[in-house]
């Protein structure tokens, strides 16, 4: 075997060195997945029992060193009960960043809506938004991608109803029993549910004018392939986010140029022969925006 790394008694080869990296890597990602909240108090209580542990084992204290010995002997079942919703957040991550997890072939083949089907949902959505704008009412609609988004869809109320103009407003008008949460449309442009929950971002970096419904949709999207349409309730902008990032304050001429891009660029631009138009790609919106309220 050829080491690259000898120091004394340490012989390190590539396999090694590759091991240490996906390691470091594993648990930079599970930091950041804890970071900031109540999570990573928990991990820093563990941690503390697990150095006692050591302590007293090394002391000889038998007694103590039985009880925090069985503890640590169920610490994985622990681990799995605290931490679900952080465990499950990874691998939804780690899902979404894999091909089989975002542009699989085969869910494209079976999900593949015409680009009419996609222009008659977007247009009935820009022209709720619109006027769902004017009128100050806050919305929150949902385009599921290669995802179907079955465990946000099951947390609402079912409708599988064609998408319209008329239906939106009616489900975001203030006085619904199902304006507050989001609408999720499917694939092939229906209505699936209503009044949905969604994971709100833990992003310390978004700016403070953002509210639960715009951090709502970034969280959404961080997670699952999907594109998210907010209209403010407190300023009536119109915003579109999809993988994290958000562009605001959109007029419908910007809106449907961009959800057209966005639900058709794995389809029509590769048949056509296009060079793919990545959203990062497009101009950053002015993030200058007034401050919003929680409802925004």
């Amino acid at each position: 075997m050829i080491f690259l790394i000898s120091i004394g008694f340490l012989d390190m080869n590539f396999a090694d060195i590759l091991d240490i990296l996906l390691v470091s890597f594993i648990m930079y990602q599970l930091y950041n997945l804890v970071k900031g909240s109540v999570a990573s108090r928990i991990l820093l209580g563990g941690l503390a029992v697990y150095a006692l542990y050591l302590m007293v084992s090394a002391a000889g204290m038998e007694l103590l060193s039985t009880i925090l010995g069985q503890f640590m002997g169920v610490g994985v079942l622990v681990i799995i009960i605290l931490f679900q919703q952080e465990i499950r957040k990874f691998l939804l991550v780690i899902g979404k960043a894999t091909p089989f997890g975002r542009y699989s072939f085969i869910k494209s083949f079976w999900s593949r809506t015409s680009s009419s089907e996609n222009t008659f949902k977007i247009n009935a959505v820009v022209e709720a938004a619109q006027e769902m704008s004017a009128s100050l009412t806050g919305a929150l609609v949902v385009f599921s991608r290669s995802s179907e988004l079955k465990f946000y869809a099951e947390s609402g109320d079912e409708i599988d109803a064609i998408v319209s103009k008329r239906l939106l407003i009616s489900i975001f008008q203030k006085f619904s029993p199902l304006h507050d949460g989001a609408v999720i449309i499917s694939m092939d442009g229906r209505v699936v549910a209503a009044r949905c929950i969604l994971p709100v971002s833990e992003n310390d970096s978004l700016p403070a004018s953002l509210g639960l419904r715009h951090r709502a949709a970034i969280g959404l999207t961080e997670i699952a392939d999907a594109v998210v349409v907010v209209v403010s309730e407190e300023t009536g902008q119109m915003s579109i986010v999809r993988n994290g990032k958000i562009y605001r304050n959109l007029d419908p001429k910007a809106m449907t140029q961009r959800l057209t891009l966005l639900l058709n660029e794995d389809n029509s631009n590769k048949k056509e022969g296009k060079t793919e138009v990545k959203p990062d790609e497009m101009p950053q919106p002015d993030n200058n925006a007034s401050n919003q309220s929680l409802e925004g």
